[in-house]
């Protein structure tokens, strides 16, 4: 078998996990200063008086968009056989169409030009999220995954804070703002393929199989409980982080909810950091994934647990680093034990794309869910919803028979 189906046995080295840390940091930072700063800024800019409509539709058609593209990036990119290897045209390529889009939205005039340049922006980033994921199963070895997926867990934590800042504080104006995320997603793919090796795959080794994006739970039950604990773990996180703001501004009264709310993501994403390099160290060394996840879920229950019975500021300055700490450790180790149950080789990038399936479906189901909890059950409801989700998380892990 070559090399490019095979098991990875050779550990990587720090330089390769820099350079796969910072072109998922470009690639979330790209997705996340738009969502948090520039999209909703030009929504108001084209239509002041229906802002939130126009947001939730380009929102809502990317995220259509990201659904389909990343696990079907993820199964053609496992069929091609460039010179250059099988992720590397797909990484650049999708690093390309993303900046496109950033340019297509820095000039769009009207709501139109604005979805389908965001729709562009989501084509072209998950096509590269779907091969730098896949670069994880496809060079690291087992018993270096968690560590090297506790860094890929920190670079979006970081892509995020830092595209705020990126767009709030160094550049100022829309044009300015896209046009550096631009820059930045396109620096940090360039890099990473110039200067990180790529597998050729022969042509007589790609699957003569049909196109077909289904993974059968009959077939791979290991897999489906994993995906299902992964769309619960983001479900309960996205119920308990979407409406943190107006928690803190209505229901705790704080004076400056958004300085309040800065002061929590510090606290959530330092916890953050340190929950992931830990555990991803103590998971490899000891070769077991399950309990981690376990430990992971337990925190971020809990820390929404805290909010429902305790629905105070200093509760809040305690859920905030539980939840970091809870979310590092799960990102950390999940993303190892997703894969090692992968059910084929050949289809790693694929399987990997409908993995992110379940990271993307919570951030369209929790809006629509979420206003009516707040209606009928207020903010005590919602956090009870997140700890109930994560809550089934964990229960869904231990129908893993496996005993990683």
């Amino acid at each position: 078998m070559t090399t490019a189906l095979s098991e990875p046995v050779q550990r990587v080295r720090a330089g390769w996990i820099t350079l796969l840390f910072l072109a998922n940091l470009g690639l979330w930072l790209a997705i996340y200063a738009p969502i948090q700063v520039l999209l909703p800024q030009q929504a108001e800019l084209l239509d002041a008086a229906n802002k939130e409509l126009v947001f939730g539709i380009v929102t809502g058609a990317g995220g259509v968009v990201a659904l389909v593209v990343n696990p079907l990036a993820g199964l053609l990119s496992d069929r091609t056989t460039s010179r250059f290897g099988r992720r590397h045209p797909w990484t650049i390529s999708g690093a390309v169409v993303g900046a496109v889009g950033l340019v297509v939205l820095a000039l769009a005039g009207n709501v139109v030009v604005m979805v389908l340049g965001w729709c562009l922006v989501q084509v072209g980033l998950n096509a590269m999220l779907a091969t730098l994921i896949s670069a994880i199963p496809d060079r690291v070895p087992v018993d270096q995954r968690a560590q090297t997926g506790g860094f890929v867990g920190i670079s979006q934590m970081f892509g995020t804070v830092l595209g705020a800042v990126l767009v709030t504080s160094i550049v100022t104006g829309l044009v300015a703002g896209y046009l550096a995320c631009a820059v930045v997603v396109l620096l940090g793919g360039v890099v990473f393929v110039l200067f990180t090796p790529d597998t050729v795959l022969p042509k007589e080794l790609v699957r003569k199989t049909k196109l077909d994006l289904w993974i059968s739970p009959r077939e791979h039950p290991a897999f489906a409980w994993m995906w299902g604990c992964h769309f619960m773990v983001n479900l309960g996180n996205a119920l308990g982080t979407f409406y943190l703001l107006f928690f803190l501004k209505d229901a705790v009264k704080r004076e400056d909810p958004e300085g309040s709310l800065l002061i929590l993501m510090a606290g959530y994403g330092i916890a953050l950091v340190i929950g992931a390099l830990v555990a991803g160290k103590l998971s490899d060394t000891s070769g077991r994934r399950k309990p981690y996840v376990l430990v992971a879920a337990a925190f971020m229950a809990a820390a929404a647990l805290v909010l429902v019975i305790w629905p105070t500021w200093i509760a809040s300055l305690i859920a905030g680093p539980l939840l970091g700490a809870g979310f590092g450790i799960y990102w950390a180790v999940a993303l190892a034990l997703l894969t090692q149950l992968l059910p084929a080789a050949a289809d790693r990038a694929k399987d990997l794309g409908v993995v992110n399936i379940a990271n993307s479906l919570p951030q369209v189901f929790a809006p629509l869910v979420a206003p009516g909890i707040l209606a009928g059950l207020g903010y005590a409801g919602l956090f009870g919803a997140s700890a109930l989700a994560t809550v089934i998380a964990g229960f869904l892990l231990t129908r893993i028979k496996s005993a990683i």
